[in-house]
């Protein structure tokens, strides 16, 4: 995934467009996810406007169904751990002091801080800023509408929403082994532990092995190759 935009704000808000009408789509499908598995509307829309992570706040939902809330909260935090060298790469361009830069540094999600990238290997900050700007309201307001108007079942298979959340993992899986053919060891790992596990196990606890899985085989790779901690913090994410 790699981005050509020109930057600035209007480019932000343009990228931000794009990617805020996919969001919304994903959002509807978490909030009607959530409140088919027992979450209260006013809590299921909380955690979008608190959180802002599809992949976490799918897998807090899931775990917390099938594991226990110890599962639940790990799983979110293991898939949440990519922001970490995400939010490292960035900070530096970001502005103000400590207090301002920890508000920008919100803006730090997937969509967004990889249109953020320039060719020199920095970040444009208006870019990452804008198109989280635009957004966030739309995965708030996905969320809202899921909660209130898909709240059935049998709604949520006509329509497909239930699969737009799974298909839009694929994609990205697909995009990040196209363009890092080492990492598919890993993912075969993953997705046979999770398989395997999902069998005798709550799927709140089969998700927590297979992700410790990827982070265990990811550090033995750069422990094996002797790459730098930065890197492999990187292939994480």
């Amino acid at each position: 995934m790699t981005p050509s935009i020109k930057g600035g704000w209007r480019a932000g808000w343009r990228v931000g467009a794009g990617l805020a009408a996919g969001s919304f789509l994903l959002a509807v499908s978490f909030g009607a996810y959530a409140v088919t598995h027992g979450w209260p509307v006013a809590l299921t829309i909380a955690l979008s406007l608190l959180v802002f992570s599809g992949s976490a706040q799918f897998a807090l939902v899931t775990a917390l169904a099938g594991g226990g809330l110890p599962a639940a909260l790990t799983s979110a935090a293991l898939i949440n751990l990519r922001f970490v060298p995400m939010a490292a790469a960035t900070a530096r361009h970001l502005r103000g002091g400590r207090w301002r830069r920890a508000v920008e540094g919100q803006a730090v999600v997937d969509g967004s801080w990889a249109a953020a990238q320039r060719p020199d290997g920095g970040f444009d900050r208006r870019v990452l800023i804008g198109a989280t700007l635009v957004q966030w309201p739309a995965w708030v307001c996905g969320t809202a509408i899921g909660t209130l108007a898909v709240p059935d079942t049998s709604l949520i298979r006509a329509w497909g929403i239930d699969i737009v959340f799974p298909g839009f993992f694929v994609v990205l899986l697909v995009d990040s082994l196209t363009a890092r053919p080492r990492l598919v060891p890993v993912t075969l790992a993953a997705a046979a532990v999770a398989g395997t596990a999902a069998r005798f196990l709550p799927v709140g606890v089969a998700l927590l092995l297979a992700a410790t899985a990827v982070l265990l085989a990811l550090l033995g790779q750069r422990n094996a190759a002797g790459t730098p901690r930065s890197t492999a913090a990187e292939q994480i994410a």
